[in-house]
């Protein structure tokens, strides 16, 4: 297996402070991300852990990878009590190492902070069953001014601050381009409307068979 990290201590801080605050709705729009699914599940950037006590138990076993030195770790507590089996790994969703075949793929939070988002969703792509399904819940390009004030950011101090985090992302369009079928989806307010981060996809696509 090939370890690489990732190490962004303010960022890995901002999140450890959010992810142990996280609100109701918030908690709610992760199990709704997370329900139905069944067999084996690869979770690409889980952060604290924070989706692995929402999964429901027709999963058989989690393998989450989590590159973050500050917060693989957490991701590994958070593993001993999860309701279902997982397994934390440590090395960047581009450094995956595995010839595993998934049922699903899981993304949460994490493609507006790789370098290549579309190269990434290939590499999903790659990991799952034909049939099988990427459950995603990611920050998306908004429009008019909220839209703005987005590329204003990403071309200044936003992503520097944030872990790469780019605002506007055209994530969706992204998703179809590496050959998935969007299957449901619906944008949500995780924030009020007037932060330029607020608007979030909350989806299911398909590897077709």
């Amino acid at each position: 297996m090939t370890e690489t990290s990732v190490d962004n201590p303010f960022f890995a801080r901002m999140w450890i402070a959010m992810s142990s605050r996280e609100r109701k709705f918030m908690k709610k729009l992760r199990q709704e991300n997370l329900a139905g699914l069944t067999g084996r599940v690869l979770e690409i950037g889980a952060g604290t852990g924070t989706n692995f006590a929402f999964y429901p138990d027709t999963v058989t076993e989690v393998v989450a990878v989590e590159p973050e030195v500050r917060l693989a770790p957490l991701a590994r507590e958070a593993a001993l009590t999860a309701p279902v089996p997982v397994t934390v790994r440590t090395e960047t969703v581009e450094n995956f190492d595995s010839d595993d075949l998934f049922d699903a793929v899981v993304c949460s939070l994490v493609l507006c902070s790789v370098d290549e988002p579309e190269s990434v969703l290939r590499q999903m792509y790659s990991r799952l069953k034909p049939g099988g399904e990427l459950r995603y819940f990611e920050h998306v390009a908004s429009d008019g001014v909220r839209g703005r004030v987005q590329t204003f950011l990403d071309s200044t101090f936003w992503p520097k601050i944030s872990g790469n985090c780019h605002a506007h992302r055209e994530t969706e369009q992204s998703i179809v381009g590496a050959g998935f079928q969007v299957a449901d989806a619906r944008r949500v307010l995780m924030l009020p409307g007037w932060v330029p981060l607020s608007e979030a996809a909350l989806g299911r696509a398909v590897r077709p068979a």
